[in-house]
């Protein structure tokens, strides 16, 4: 009898530690899942957008802003940039903000250079990724045309994207004219000759939030 007893406690325990194993294991999958099922959303407040212009044959950089953009088709994903591709956005010109102290710059940009063109109220475009490049699919005055990126990962939620725009692709040289002709005595260098460069230089900083 003695040694029937002793034969069940052993199984009885060896059935409780089973038990405990199992339950551990079943934990460790749980988490794995959980861990497995967490997305990026980008913060679409938070997104920031800034150019920096040239003038004179030296080159010399004007920087600015877009104060408000509007993001769409913003859907989760399992990585920042998965969440990016796709996205549209459109940029009020309006919005435009380059700090000058004198308030007579923006409203020459907006009227001399934005009003030269077609439809230019918003600068339209679509975030595409393909692997580890990216690019933007940018609409501005009737046109449409490819940037592609350089992309900085400042942490798993934060991204710097880099690109450069040659606005002969957006057919905008006589608005970039447009403009020169307006600050001709601004964008004069010391070799007298007056330039507005049709590369700009734009950046985005964008965050995400992962849960």
């Amino acid at each position: 009898m003695k040694k029937t007893l002793l034969i069940l406690s052993f199984a009885i325990g060896m059935f409780s530690y089973s038990c405990k194993e199992a339950k551990k294991e079943t934990t460790s999958e749980e988490k794995e899942t959980v861990t497995a099922t967490e997305m990026y959303t980008i913060v679409s407040d938070s997104t920031k957008v800034s150019f920096t212009a040239y003038k004179t044959t030296d080159k010399l950089p004007v920087g600015g802003t877009f104060k408000a953009i509007n993001i769409k088709n913003a859907t989760p994903a399992a990585t920042a940039l998965e969440a990016l591709n796709g996205l549209e956005f459109g940029i009020p010109v309006s919005s435009l903000f380059t700090n000058d102290p004198t308030g007579t710059r923006d409203p020459k940009i907006t009227e001399f250079f934005f009003g030269a063109m077609k439809n230019t109220e918003l600068i339209s475009g679509t975030f595409k990724v393909d692997g580890e490049a990216c690019s933007l699919e940018i609409e501005m005055n009737g046109e449409t045309s490819s940037i592609p990126l350089e992309t900085t990962m400042n942490s798993d939620t934060s991204y710097t994207f880099n690109g450069v725009m040659d606005l002969k692709n957006w057919n905008a040289t006589d608005a970039v004219a447009s403009l020169n002709k307006v600050c001709e005595a601004l964008h004069t260098g010391k070799d007298g000759v007056s330039k507005t460069w049709d590369e700009v230089a734009i950046k985005g900083d964008v965050l995400f939030v992962k849960k």
